[in-house]
């Protein structure tokens, strides 16, 4: 637990450090975040999905059921090649909907059973600790509940990567982004993509830690 928190805090100081790099890194298309993505969209014949600011810093994300590529306001008016990536991978998530790729497909199915296991696993698991001595079935069902979380941020693995890999291909075929410029935007998505590993190691971890609790209390 401790070298998975080590390694979180790693991923996100260094993430922080590369996003200020490449926001101060200009693209020679010039090319706003939110010219990136109507661009990306209308390439791939997606009309149906609007590009909109949100406020907060790195709060940028698809919305599938809305249809918006929602982008932080930083990636949404700034030319550099951090928003171009960033806002490309957003958009990479609309195709994998538009093409229904697969994991995405499935993680999308699971997203009403994880905001349930979200809600109530923090009570069921902390009652079943308190109880583990009178009802250790408590804390098996909250094991249940927590598995299912982990269970998505797996899944939400390739369903990142993929949207990653549509992006960088995407930005070198239309020239947004020159040759020498791709290593940069790759960059900054793999260092984003890492946070996602790491939450789901850290998850795992987690997971693996309640379970040895229940069967040290077995044994």
């Amino acid at each position: 637990m401790v070298l998975v928190m080590g390694a979180s805090w790693l991923v996100q100081n260094r993430l922080k450090s590369k996003f200020k790099k490449y926001s101060n890194t200009p693209i020679r298309s010039n090319l706003s975040g939110k010219e990136v993505a109507e661009k990306m969209l209308s390439d791939n014949g997606i009309y149906d999905v609007k590009v909109l600011s949100v406020a907060g810093q790195l709060t940028d994300h698809y919305h599938p059921v809305h249809k918006t590529v929602n982008l932080s306001e930083a990636v949404y008016n700034q030319r550099n090649a951090a928003a171009a990536a960033v806002a490309a991978h957003e958009c990479g998530h609309a195709v994998q909907h538009a093409r229904a790729y697969p994991w995405l497909t499935m993680r999308s199915k699971l997203v009403p059973i994880v905001s349930v296991s979200s809600k109530y696993m923090q009570w069921v698991l902390i009652g079943g600790m308190l109880m583990i001595g009178q009802f250790p079935q408590l804390l098996m069902v909250g094991i249940v509940l927590f598995a299912v979380t982990t269970l998505f941020s797996f899944i939400t693995l390739p369903v990142e990567f993929d949207a990653s890999r549509r992006a960088l291909a995407w930005m070198t075929e239309s020239n947004v982004v020159a040759p020498e410029e791709h290593n940069d935007s790759r960059d900054a998505l793999k260092w984003a993509a890492m946070t996602y590993v790491v939450a789901a190691v850290s998850s795992l971890a987690t997971l693996l830690y309640y379970v040895s609790i229940l069967m040290g209390r077995r044994n």
